[in-house]
């Protein structure tokens, strides 16, 4: 086997305070396959040399800026500069960040959502088909393995013609007035840095692109609500849309970062002619699936546990009954980002000549995100029940 160079990083965003920045960086650590070298985690001085020590990097690679961390680290020799970028701010620099990076020449990997716009992902996409670099976008739900055992589960035929998806992610954290006192509040219920939605942008995003990996279908056509119940905030902080896919399914989605006592609560359900099968985030590790006529049973995860298909075996690492969580789902997909440039370096290919990273969501996930997000505002804002959600292809 040869040997795994370790992929060299730099980080913007997520410096002291950050929940997110936190997360990426255990996450990204966790298999021992990339290398965090660089970054410039805060407008605040202060802030930013404290995550850099904290991480214990040199000081002369924490910058004061992106630009400045772009710009420098474009001079450094090749064999010592950054290879990928990291982008965990918050997402009106989304874009503007990823392109920059990529016109040097940097991988890209990026918090959902890809932009703030449907527009803007359109020209980020536009960049990345001029470009040889890879980008991926954390949607990390889609790194357990378990969802891959869903989409299988769809797609092999077990559960016969889908007829009906139910997917909800009720949060509690934003039932009262946040933003005064909460840094993470703050941003995400300000449109001039989160868009035009607030919770279905920030989670809906997520219930939609469950669907459409586990069903391998999307969504066509919704009828949606959203509303904002806390007095003052500025985007919407509740939402629900009935959904329909171009295979035939219907469905109903609901997104609430005010549903008080929840914490991260993703559930899906799926119902074909031949049954259907649930998975719930807060116990990622189980899939129920009810057989019709017959008892229903549980398929778990683990290494070497019989009736998992081989992408989620893969992505398991410890035996039955030693549980893996968000942490690992994120590194599975971080994993899958280094393995790629890994090898489109050892092969000498460009990554048009590779492909996208495999196991990874990408632009096209991103584009599919702000399609969504386009659909639920334009139906909420309208009287006509059905609205057709954009064809990003």
């Amino acid at each position: 086997m040869a040997k795994m160079n370790k992929v060299r990083m730099g980080m913007v965003g997520g410096g002291e305070g950050a929940f997110i920045g936190a997360v990426h960086r255990h996450a990204l650590a966790l298999d021992g396959q990339i290398e965090l070298v660089c970054g410039a985690f805060s407008r605040d001085n202060q802030n930013n040399q404290r995550t850099g020590d904290s991480l214990g990097l040199d000081d002369n690679r924490v910058y004061s800026s992106w630009e400045t961390l772009l710009t420098a680290e474009l001079a450094l020799p090749e064999d010592e500069r950054m290879q990928a970028l990291i982008i965990v701010t918050p997402n009106h620099l989304h874009v503007p960040i990823s392109i920059a990076a990529i016109e040097a020449g940097f991988h890209v990997f990026c918090e959902k959502p890809a932009a703030i716009s449907l527009d803007e992902a359109q020209v980020l996409k536009s960049k990345l088909k001029q470009s040889d670099v890879l980008y991926g976008l954390a949607h990390t739900y889609l790194g357990y393995p378990m969802v891959w055992q869903a989409q299988h589960m769809v797609t092999s035929g077990l559960l016969g013609n889908i007829r009906k998806v139910y997917v909800e992610y009720p949060q509690g954290w934003l039932s009262a007035n946040e933003e005064s006192h909460n840094k993470q509040a703050s941003w995400r219920t300000d449109p001039a840095q989160s868009g035009g939605s607030g919770a279905m942008g920030d989670i809906g995003t997520h219930a939609f692109g469950l669907v459409e990996f586990v069903l391998q279908q999307q969504v066509t056509s919704l009828c949606a609500d959203l509303q904002t119940h806390v007095d003052g905030r500025r985007l919407d902080d509740d939402g629900a849309a009935l959904i329909r896919t171009d295979g035939g399914a219907s469905g109903v989605l609901i997104a609430s970062q005010v549903c008080a006592g929840e914490e991260n609560a993703l559930k899906i359900r799926v119902y074909g002619d031949k049954g259907a099968i649930e998975w719930q985030q807060m116990e990622p590790n189980s899939i129920i699936h009810r057989p019709l006529g017959e008892p229903y049973r549980v398929f778990r995860a683990g290494m070497g546990q019989p009736g998992l298909c081989e992408d989620a075996s893969a992505r398991c690492r410890t035996p039955a009954g030693h549980p893996e969580g968000y942490l690992e789902a994120m590194a599975n997909l971080y994993g899958y980002f280094a393995k790629a440039i890994n090898a489109a370096k050892a092969a000498e290919l460009t990554i048009s000549e590779l492909g996208k990273a495999p196991g990874v969501p990408g632009i096209d996930s991103g584009l599919r995100g702000m399609a969504f997000i386009d659909a639920m505002l334009t139906s909420s804002d309208s009287e006509t029940k059905w609205h057709s959600v954009p064809n990003t292809k």
